[in-house]
């Protein structure tokens, strides 16, 4: 995997502002169809991995997906260190616009750091992989007391091509209504940038927290692959 140079082009404006009106946001093409291909066959691989999940075992929903062990694979820990120093004065702002006491590091392995200070020293990177029938239900990827209000997700199958069904949903809670939800099919290639638990929202009385959950709904045919990367190192 060779994006490095995709990643230096990212407009952080477009970002920064489809994440604060949004809660998400899509770069399109983010990664090569062979990369993909080299993402999806790895996870069949033994060695890269420090641990295998089978969803229904703990009603998580259908499916299965793998942790990523230390070391990471070089690009991926690369991308993960440059997506996260694009991100943080995002993740800054939200914190001063919500009056929450928490200003996150500038360089990546100072909030990685505070993370393995905190017990979390374990790389919540993963490989997602759903067949027939395979979905996940609404959640946060919370894995301590240490978290990054960002996380991402490159997906590595075509809609309507490889699988059908299997789109990515978004809920957001609504202050005195019913939570608002956004679907998403994204394509192969594709990076999404979503909230991690909460994002600010400015009401009458200056931002309030907008609690957000995402999942995966019922994928119809075929198999849907993805890689999440969450910044925040795990406990387990």
């Amino acid at each position: 995997m060779q994006h490095a140079e995709v990643i230096k082009a990212i407009d952080w404006n477009h970002v920064a502002d489809q994440l604060n009106s949004k809660g998400y946001c899509r770069l399109q093409d983010m990664i090569s169809k062979q990369q993909c291909e080299e993402l999806i066959d790895l996870y069949d691989q033994e060695g890269p991995y420090r641990k295998r999940v089978v969803m229904e075992r703990y009603r998580f929903g259908l499916g299965e997906y793998k942790y990523f062990a230390y070391p990471l694979p070089s690009s991926i820990g690369a991308m993960r260190k440059t997506m996260y120093e694009g991100l943080v004065p995002i993740a800054n702002t939200w914190m001063k616009a919500l009056k929450i006491e928490r200003e996150y590091p500038l360089i990546y392995e100072d909030f990685l750091q505070e993370c393995h200070k905190s017990e979390q020293q374990l790389p919540a990177v993963l490989i997602l992989k759903y067949g027939k029938g395979g979905h996940n239900t609404l959640h946060q990827d919370l894995y301590g007391d240490i978290y990054f209000p960002i996380q991402i997700v490159l997906f590595l199958n075509e809609p309507d091509e490889d699988y059908s069904g299997g789109e990515f949903v978004l809920t957001q809670q609504v202050l005195r209504a019913q939570s608002k939800a956004t679907v998403l099919r994204p394509k192969r290639g594709d990076m999404l940038i979503f909230t991690t638990n909460f994002r600010p929202i400015k009401g009458s009385r200056g931002y309030y927290r907008a609690a957000m959950k995402h999942g995966v709904s019922e994928v119809w045919e075929g198999e849907r692959h993805t890689l999440g990367v969450i910044f925040h190192d795990a406990r387990t």
